[in-house]
């Protein structure tokens, strides 16, 4: 069979009815922009992009020279195709609107340049993420809270992971499909189309750092799966855990299992420790659409209706089977469920 790369792909959602021309464009940018990301992060030491930027990010943490770098590649990528009313990024406070004398279009992006940047400099996959909403009719130049839809109306979402392939997974809400960058000839080829995650699984990535500042209903479940074959569960659990969100969701994505960070008390005036518009939206948007599921531990995320750009929340999501489990202890721990 003739592999179908990823402009054909977007031909065939075109035809079905899926996307439309501006969407399938702006697709195509964002994944020119992601090889070029790519790119620039293989060169590891040799390109002079490994540690500190010297500045700190709209949430006050310290960026790395390849955060800036994809930045402005996704950035600069975006500006003039005509496909953008605006963008948001996760290192900007405001939204980037699109400079006077390109054409604008109707649709919304935000993104992650680089998630998982903690682990650029000892050769962990990193990536990045994205999300796609249509700008609400009548506004020609969007702010902050035009951007603040629930993660329902996303049209489209995916995240390319750099590790030892560049991998594209991407959703329009008709499925999860993943796509595979031939360096030889430069293209993102179909891989697996329409993916399904476990409903059940014996793995769960988690960062038990943190277990002593969880609560209680936290506690409870992840003490069942410790507890293996002679607990209440029956069966012994495997942990895994990358601290690259792109990768421990593609393990996900790939073979199953959960990926939890819930709310604690280190974090708990924040709400949350991911952000809500850019990775948790997109994520859940991903997971969903391959059959699994994505909570805040208490709600369905793409639910939520965003209070701010920079929201945080806490994130449940991966096999179904396990995260309704994982809700469903803390809903009877608030008392929301009998």
């Amino acid at each position: 069979m003739k592999p179908v790369s990823l402009i054909q792909f977007l031909i065939e959602e075109r035809r079905a009815g899926h996307i439309n021309a501006e969407l399938s464009l702006l697709i195509e940018v964002v994944a020119r922009a992601c090889k070029r990301i790519g790119v620039a992060t293989g060169k590891g030491a040799l390109g002079g992009v490994l540690g500190m930027a010297g500045t700190d990010n709209v949430q006050g943490e310290a960026q790395k020279k390849l955060d800036v770098i994809s930045n402005e590649i996704l950035l600069e990528a975006n500006a003039w195709g005509g496909h953008l009313a605006a963008c948001a990024s996760e290192e900007m406070e405001d939204p980037q609107q699109i400079p006077d004398g390109y054409p604008k279009g109707q649709h919304l992006l935000l993104f992650d340049p680089l998630d998982g940047s903690s682990n650029i400099d000892v050769n962990v996959s990193v990536g990045t993420i994205f999300s796609v909403l249509r700008c609400p009719d009548g506004v020609t130049e969007p702010k902050a809270e035009h951007f603040l839809q629930p993660g329902t109306t996303q049209l489209a979402a995916g995240y390319v992971v750099y590790g030892p392939a560049t991998v594209l997974v991407l959703t329009f809400g008709h499925g999860t499909h993943e796509f595979t960058l031939d360096r030889e000839v430069g293209s993102f080829i179909l891989s697996r189309r329409g993916i399904r995650i476990p409903e059940q699984t014996a793995e769960f990535a988690i960062n038990m750092s943190n277990q002593r500042h969880w609560q209680a209903p936290m506690q409870r479940y992840v003490g069942e799966l410790l507890a293996g074959r002679t607990g209440p569960r029956g069966k012994d659990f495997n942990m895994r855990w990358v601290a690259s969100m792109v990768a421990d969701v593609h393990r996900i994505v790939t073979r199953g299992g959960v990926f939890y960070y819930p709310l604690d008390a280190k974090i708990l005036d924040k709400g949350g420790k991911l952000r809500l518009m850019y990775e948790a939206n997109p994520m859940a948007f991903i997971i969903e659409q391959a059959g699994g599921a994505a909570t805040t531990g208490r709600e369905r995320i793409m639910e939520l209706q965003p209070t701010g750009l920079h929201q945080r929340v806490p994130v449940f999501l991966g096999s179904k089977q396990e995260v309704e489990l994982a809700t469903h202890y803390h809903r009877e721990a608030d008392g929301a469920v009998s």
